[in-house]
């Protein structure tokens, strides 16, 4: 197939480019060209500002694509110009969106495509919302074949899952972990989440690129294990060859005190702190035989080996780290006047 690829480089698509580009697709990619020492050397590249138009016109090869994939479209005013462009380019434009796009807390713990969407604490989730119906429209208006997809947590070896970070990434919590430190988790860590390897991921999706179930259908891309936070943060102490001392905060505490930046309001209240169970029944009907099988303990150990051999990624983050401790002496305060009684 002839494939263009709106991104290719992220946590998500860079593993899709990999895929691809080893099963010998024509595959193009679109984007600003700051990882193209990451490209593998069979795919062409286009290093243009996709907000320019007339020249993302002239970079294109001339014909129909068979897929258009959006990785880094956020709000619609992006997905409209996205439309304008490949309107009569591309037999399918599959649309990346978020799984936090959906309600949480749900009726239902048990997630599907059909759990209303629905994010009154998070902008960027509205945004996606917004652009998914904006989509919707136009294959329903205009026969414009587009193909939503809704992944979760998706992790790759540059960064370790935690549900709580600071600006500068997860490499803080895990020197905390190294260095005896406690370590926050929302709530009481018993919540369950979903996180999933990103080549898993581009499994599921690929096998969406050019699938006529696909058309006009919303699919949400996810492992299908479930592990509590605690159990998430102990693989992560069980990677670095150490038992991490768990400190639990109430989930809407720390998004009331967290600094400017952090948006714990958007990550952990409307997303991370709810208990979800997502159901990809529909993904497996559309591509038969689509399993994940990287399961965390195993995903998580490669992220830390990664790490550790790669010093440029261990940036230290003494804000956040100054705000941990704050957080914990707040609490540990807090108990004091009521010991006892």
């Amino acid at each position: 197939m002839k494939i263009l690829i709106i991104g290719g480089t992220g946590t998500i698509s860079s593993a899709v480019t990999r895929q691809l580009a080893e099963s010998g697709h024509d595959l193009w990619l679109l984007n600003r060209g700051t990882r193209k020492d990451e490209v593998p050397a069979n795919v062409n590249q286009v290093i243009a500002d996709i907000n320019d138009e007339p020249s993302v016109l002239g970079g294109l090869p001339d014909g129909m694509f068979d897929a258009v994939c959006e990785f880094i479209g956020f709000v619609p005013g992006q997905v409209e110009r996205d439309v304008r462009l490949f309107r009569s380019r591309t037999r399918q434009y599959v649309y990346i969106s978020s799984a936090s796009a959906y309600n949480k807390p749900a009726p239902s713990p048990y997630i599907t495509e059909d759990t209303a969407l629905a994010n009154p604490y998070w902008q960027y989730s509205r945004d996606k919302i917004a652009c998914e119906q904006l989509l919707m429209k136009e294959y329903r208006d205009n026969g414009f074949p587009v193909t939503i997809v809704r992944p979760s947590h998706t992790y790759c070896e540059r960064a370790v899952p935690v549900s709580i970070h600071g600006l500068k990434g997860s490499w803080p919590v895990l020197k905390r972990m190294i260095d005896g430190k406690p370590v926050l988790v929302h709530g009481d860590g018993s919540s369950l989440w979903t996180l999933t390897w990103n080549e898993d991921f581009a499994r599921g999706f690929i096998g969406l690129l050019g699938n006529p179930k696909a058309i006009g259908e919303a699919f949400q891309i996810m492992s299908d294990e479930q592990l509590t936070w605690n159990q998430v943060y102990e693989c992560v102490g069980n990677a670095l060859h150490t038992t991490p001392k768990l400190y639990h905060v109430a989930s809407d505490f720390l998004a009331a005190v967290c600094p400017k930046g952090y948006n714990l309001t958007g990550n952990l209240i409307g997303d991370k702190a709810a208990t979800v169970i997502f159901d990809c029944s529909k993904l497996k009907r559309a591509v038969p035989g689509f399993r994940a099988t990287t399961r965390f303990d195993e995903g998580v150990r490669r992220c830390v080996d990664y790490i550790l051999a790669h010093p440029e990624l261990q940036v230290d983050d003494p804000e956040f780290d100054q705000w941990c401790d704050r957080v914990i002496d707040a609490q540990e305060r807090a108990k004091q006047p009521i010991v006892g009684v």
